[in-house]
């Protein structure tokens, strides 16, 4: 029997776990108001509250040094993964929008994490294609346009190391990824799970936190 254990998330249910995880710092706070304040709609592509404080400990869980991230956006999630960085860790971050990308700027010039990531206004695939073939990254958040999903998942999961984890974003797409007739992103994502599940390179679940997401870990 299929029969969920999640709780409606209501507002005030979800406000609990907020106040139940790590808090947000000034800086990030600061961005995330910001991001809603100058972005209206368009804000719904930063990464949700909670998925900061999560990236961080995945930084920290995998003592991770080399961090790739695609799709950046105000920079929410990089902030998030930089400030957790051991000294000497990098993060490579892939975006097309300097206009966005400027507020992410200030924001890590604000936590003094600017030094730490290395961010790239360029399509994200010939970046990709650009890195050393060795298996050398740790941690890799996948949050651009959806459409390319499977194409940076190919770039990326040979370059991992082993034991390096992939986490992606907007995995179930708004509930849509279950119905058969939805296009565009939805069927992109769709098609990226049937990807990551087929993979014997890697150990893979899909969770449904904020908009599903999926983590994988290279064997």
């Amino acid at each position: 029997m299929n029969e969920t254990k999640n709780p409606p998330l209501t507002p005030e249910l979800y406000a609990y776990v907020l106040d139940h995880n790590p808090p947000l710092d000034a800086v990030q706070r600061e961005l995330v108001e910001i991001t809603h304040q100058r972005f209206g709609g368009a804000a719904g592509m930063q990464s949700a509250q909670e998925q900061g404080p999560l990236l961080a400990f995945l930084v920290r869980l995998l003592g991770a040094r080399n961090v790739v991230e695609v799709g950046t956006f105000t920079g929410f999630s990089a902030l998030s993964m930089a400030q957790a960085l051991p000294t000497g860790g990098r993060l490579l971050a892939c975006d097309i929008s300097e206009e966005w990308t400027a507020v992410a700027r200030e924001a890590w010039a604000k936590a003094e994490v600017e030094d730490r990531i290395d961010l790239r206004i360029a399509p994200a695939l010939d970046t990709l294609r650009a890195l050393p073939q060795e298996p050398s990254i740790d941690l890799v958040y996948l949050d651009a346009d959806k459409e390319n999903y499977v194409a940076y998942w190919e770039e990326l999961v040979p370059r991992m190391r082993p034991g390096g984890v992939l986490a992606a974003d907007n995995t179930l797409y708004h509930g849509r990824v279950t119905d058969p007739a939805a296009g565009g992103a939805a069927a992109a994502i769709r098609e990226f799970n049937g990807h990551v599940a087929a993979d014997l390179r890697v150990e893979a679940l899909l969770l449904t936190v904020a908009d599903g997401l999926t983590l994988a870990r290279k064997r």
